[in-house]
């Protein structure tokens, strides 16, 4: 009976076994499904709609297919659409029956504002390229797309590019090019994740293995059973016959001496109990550990190939071949609600874009700092940034000593505040600081995207103090509005800012505006007409103040002001101040010599004037403003003062 039940063990691990393996192969259907975009007319971009990605669930995969090195970005759809304004493109889109709708967008003269419902004249078109002399229209030269800060993401390859794991949410697309110039790529695959798990196989397979386990045992002991048994039994012999008392008297002499005779005596060498054995003939004890040893050998051999498969089973199972218990995602934890205001714009960046564009002008200013190109410096800076860098550059030419600027520092963006806008120009407010530096303080900056096809541009910069607190701002998914400059909501309006603080460094405590600044604001002011007070000190230290005048003047900058809101309906602002200084002599006998200020003779290129000299400086400040009626003062948060100009009065 433990053969019968071997057997049907064996039969059914086999079926067991089987069924698992042809889920894993013959049964197993397509791990991916996949759509290709068919373009019939080139251009030089193609624009692919985010819902052909979001066509089918599941992560998705971009295969591009060309020669030379290809492009792919995903961005916003409305910031695409507005980059490609004055580009004619492929507009990809979601067809029905699973197919998709390729239609061919001529360029346009104006740029769009990235949203259909507002006027088109919302975002500035850029400048065409001039036409040659002879030709009647000027045509497109094209546009490279790597590089721009418009883009959330983008890739590059070479021939080929896959850009997978992808999960674009609503609103997002995807620009596909080579250069620009020529004609995009055409050999465009779109596919997504087919669910193959089969988690039926690895306990089939893991069953089966064990039923024959179980069989094998079964078969074992059915062989040490029927062995055990000695095999089949010989019928015994019939009953005996009655046997009688053999009388030794009536036996012949002969045979009575061999009956009564003694038989051989024992030797010392062999034992009463022993039995000699013919030659070659084992004992009955050898011969049973010898057999106890073959079936203990024959129960292992036959164990080992059981083990061995199972084994080779539980190894070529996959994660998806076992039933997955649980959740498949972890449960979020709540977080504190947030509701956006109605009709809110989307931020200007994300804050992981936002960390990517300032590591990139980061490395661009490096980079041009070291050469003194202040072309290069242009690509990432803007107003009174820019006009400080441009003096750096020329005082390092002519003393090359000096030292550089710090560079802004990017390891760490502790804040992102952009503008929720879907227009342009786009402001962003950036905290960032140092990891391995100490030295190197944190640093405010604003940047400013005037339109889609020009990157990002550092206009305001100052150093963080150490002893200010920066204000709570919204959430960087959230952004922010700018604030107007006559707006009458904050203690002061952001357009009269830089003039009332001007006002407090010139009048000092007779200022009607002195109590509105906090403590570190007003050491600040302090410090500006003490240093005024020194140049006068040195004058009279070396007998000019006689044959001198001197005159301070610190006004607004040209560059307006940026004012982004706060959580306390407060707002934080970055205005830019010019501090004049002017030394002119009083007579016409007497001159201004600059003595030892390498500065002033490297800048004007003389050693003395007959008619003064001007001193002009730049501060870059950022206020913390409450809101009107607030108890609280103006703070200063950072500071930072550059040497703008020497000038010799004409």
């Amino acid at each position: 009976m433990r053969f019968v039940w071997a057997v049907v063990a064996f039969v059914l691990a086999t079926v067991l076994i089987g069924a698992g393996i042809a889920q894993r192969t013959i049964f197993m259907g397509p791990s991916s499904q996949q759509v290709a975009v068919e373009v019939e007319e080139p251009a030089p971009f193609v624009l692919m709609d985010g819902e052909v990605l979001r066509e089918h669930p599941g992560a998705q995969t971009l295969l591009i297919r060309g020669e030379g090195e290809i492009f792919a970005a995903y961005g916003r759809t409305a910031d695409l659409e507005a980059w490609l304004a004055d580009s004619e493109y492929n507009h990809v889109t979601a067809g029905k029956g699973g197919k998709l709708d390729v239609a061919f967008v001529a360029s346009s003269a104006t740029g769009g504002s990235g949203d259909g419902a507002e006027e088109p004249t919302a975002t500035p078109a850029p400048v065409e390229t001039p036409a040659a002399e002879g030709d009647a229209v000027a045509e497109f030269a094209g546009r490279n797309p790597a590089g721009s800060d418009l883009w959330l993401d983008s890739f590059t390859d070479e021939d080929a590019l896959i850009a997978d794991k992808m999960q674009l949410p609503d609103g997002v697309s995807v620009i596909i090019a080579y250069d620009g110039t020529k004609a995009a790529p055409d050999d465009i695959v779109v596919s997504w994740p087919i669910d193959s798990s089969t988690p039926l196989a690895g306990p089939l397979m893991a069953l089966g293995a064990a039923v024959l386990l179980a069989g094998l045992v079964l078969y074992v002991l059915g062989i040490r059973h029927q062995r055990r048994g000695r095999g089949p039994r010989r019928k015994g012999p019939g009953p005996m016959p009655v046997t009688e008392p053999i009388d030794l008297e009536a036996l012949p002499p002969a045979e009575r001496a061999a009956i009564d005779g003694p038989g051989p005596e024992p030797t010392a060498d062999a034992p009463e109990t022993e039995k000699p054995t013919a030659q070659g003939e084992e004992k009955p004890e050898a011969r049973t550990e010898m057999r106890a040893g073959r079936a203990s050998r024959r129960r292992r051999m036959l164990a080992l190939p059981a083990l061995g498969l199972t084994a080779l089973l539980a190894a070529g199972c996959s994660a998806d071949s076992w039933p997955q218990f649980g959740d498949a995602s972890p449960t979020p934890s709540p977080s504190p609600t947030i509701i956006a205001p109605e009709n809110q714009k989307p931020p200007a960046v994300t804050e992981a874009q936002a960390k990517r564009i300032i590591k990139e002008a980061s490395a661009t200013l490096v980079e041009a700092d070291t050469a003194l190109d202040i072309e290069l410096a242009k690509t990432r800076l803007d107003g009174s940034a820019l006009a400080a860098r441009t003096t750096e550059y020329a005082l390092r030419t002519a003393l090359p000593d000096t030292a550089p600027p710090v560079a802004i520092p990017s390891d760490d963006v502790e804040v992102v505040l952009p503008e929720a806008t879907d227009r342009w120009p786009r402001t962003v407010l950036i905290l960032s600081k140092s990891k391995g530096d100490d030295t190197v303080p944190p640093v405010v900056l604003t940047m400013t995207q005037q339109d889609p096809w020009s990157n990002y541009k550092v206009t305001d910069m100052a150093e963080m103090a150490a002893e200010a607190v920066f204000p709570d701002v919204a959430a960087a998914w959230l952004g922010t509005s700018l604030v107007p400059d006559e707006t009458a909501f904050l203690n002061v309006a952001p357009g009269e800012l830089a003039a009332t603080f001007a006002d407090v460094v010139d009048a000092g405590e007779k200022s009607a505006s002195y109590g509105l600044f906090d403590e570190l604001a007003l050491n600040l002011a302090q410090s500006i007409r003490d240093s005024r007070q020194t140049v006068v000190q040195n004058l009279a230290d070396q007998g000019a103040s006689e044959t001198s005048d001197t005159a301070f003047d610190m006004l607004p900058a040209a560059s307006p002001p940026v004012s982004m809101t706060n959580l306390d309906s407060g707002a934080i602002v970055a205005v830019s101040l010019v501090d004049t200084e002017s030394v002119t002599p009083t007579s016409a006998d007497a001159v201004i010599r600059f003595g030892e200020n390498a500065q002033a003779k490297a800048l004007t290129g003389v050693e003395e004037s007959s008619k003064g000299v001007k001193t002009t400086y730049s501060f870059q400040l950022f206020f913390s403003v409450p809101a009107q009626g607030s108890t609280e003062q103006i703070r200063l948060l950072a500071v930072h003062q550059d040497l703008l100009s020497v000038e010799v009065i004409k």
